[in-house]
């Protein structure tokens, strides 16, 4: 797998990092493999600046083949380029081999402060493609850590797999399924076969490596869980 991590792309008035990520995806898609885009959940502190929720984002791709990180680095710096927002602070990651320090650092930034040299000088250590694209540059730290964190398979919620997006209002858990959800299971882990999911802002969790639907029952339908 190849995995693509931006964060800081927007300011109060644009679209988030989410978007873009979506909107980068979908141009890759038509070159390689799209395995979803999943966003991470970083620390909430007052000394961290962020926009909103101070969520990063990983594009994952097939690393099969033609996926060359340095190539797709390239291609994804000039479409973030092209949709700077000022007052941004944008960072870029793209690694194929993701060594256990990086997951290290994506856990140590959802509980501390960080430092952008933090990010950068493990990223220089270990040879990972990380680069700042304006502003401060602050978003080399969220890049990095979104890497570290989608490598686990363990943590995060997809934004985009398959077709979750097209769903809406009640779906059987089979149409669920074959919109390219892995799996319907209560938190417990009890599998969920049959019924109806309430798939407005659908987003499975990553668990395993897959996009795994959580729910709980309401009495009437499977309701989402949104876990990160």
């Amino acid at each position: 797998m190849l995995i693509i991590g931006l964060d800081d792309t927007d300011n109060h008035e644009s679209r988030g990092t989410g978007y873009l990520a979506r909107q980068i995806a979908a141009a890759l898609s038509t070159d390689y493999t799209l395995q979803g885009v999943c966003r991470h959940q970083l620390l909430l502190d007052r000394r961290v600046p962020y926009t909103t929720h101070n969520s990063s984002a990983a594009i994952l791709l097939d690393g099969r083949g033609t996926a060359d990180p340095i190539a797709i680095l390239e291609r994804v710096r000039t479409m973030m380029l092209a949709a700077f927002n000022p007052g941004s602070d944008p960072g870029l990651c793209v690694a194929s081999t993701v060594p256990d320090e990086v997951t290290e650092f994506g856990r140590l930034a959802q509980r501390e402060v960080v430092s952008q040299a933090q990010a950068r000088d493990l990223a220089a250590r270990l040879d990972i493609p990380l680069v700042g694209l304006g502003g401060t540059e602050d978003g080399v730290i969220g890049a990095l850590a979104a890497v570290g964190l989608a490598a686990t398979g363990e943590d995060g919620r997809y934004i985009l797999v398959g077709r979750n997006r097209e769903l809406s209002g009640l779906q059987p858990v089979a149409a669920v399924l074959k919109a390219g959800v892995a799996a319907v299971q209560t938190r417990d882990g009890k599998p969920v076969r049959d019924g109806s999911v309430l798939c407005d802002k659908l987003r499975p969790a990553r668990r395993g490596g897959r996009p795994i639907a959580f729910v709980e029952w309401t009495g009437e339908h499977w309701l989402p869980l949104k876990l990160d």
